[in-house]
């Protein structure tokens, strides 16, 4: 399921039965690791937490009625050298030790405690109706918009203002020629 959903289609739909959105990866993760394709859990994670866009999670209450009790967006995290090369300006070397360790100190905390996603909820049920909590990040909004004919584009638009009062941020290429759906050149 995480191979067709890397190179197979635009989404990959699927079911499970975690409770929260951290056992949903570590389950996939240790379902990966247990066919023997991945020996590193990191590894694995990585490959499960790009393909993990949202969770939309169903409960089923004591009264067996079921419904949406969260969507969920998962953020994959990069990993950014913000190392600091400050310890040249340094005069003291009390001063270029202190640096160095500050470096370390950020090295062995990425090798160790290393954060692959973040997730949050973009809308959950409280009290008995929906309530949109969270923004969609702008890569995913950029993703859906690519995905849509231009009135619903605008009527997106519209929404993504009335819920986080402002519009998304598109990325463009220079010179890129305007394109419709599926990359077809727009109708003039």
């Amino acid at each position: 399921m995480i191979q067709a959903a890397q190179v197979a289609s635009k989404f990959t739909l699927f079911t499970h039965h975690a409770k929260t959105f951290p056992n949903l990866v570590t389950a996939l993760r240790n379902s990966m690791l247990r066919t023997g394709v991945f020996k590193n859990e990191k590894t694995a994670e990585e490959q499960v937490v790009q393909v993990l866009n949202f969770d939309i999670h169903l409960v089923k209450d004591f009264r067996g009625r079921r419904y949406i009790e969260r969507v969920t967006e998962c953020i994959p995290l990069e990993d950014k050298n913000d190392y600091t090369f400050e310890h040249q300006n340094e005069k003291t070397l009390e001063g270029k030790v202190q640096k160095f360790m500050d470096n370390a100190t950020k090295y062995f905390t990425k090798v160790t405690n290393k954060e692959l996603y973040k997730y949050v909820n973009i809308m959950e049920y409280i009290n008995d109706e929906y309530v949109i909590t969270n923004k969609i990040s702008d890569y995913n909004l950029n993703e859906m918009r690519n995905n849509m004919d231009e009135s619903d584009v605008e009527e997106f638009d519209r929404f993504i203002e009335k819920n986080w009062g402002h519009q998304t941020i598109t990325h463009t290429i220079e010179n890129e020629t305007e394109t419709s759906r599926r990359g077809r050149p727009k109708k003039q």
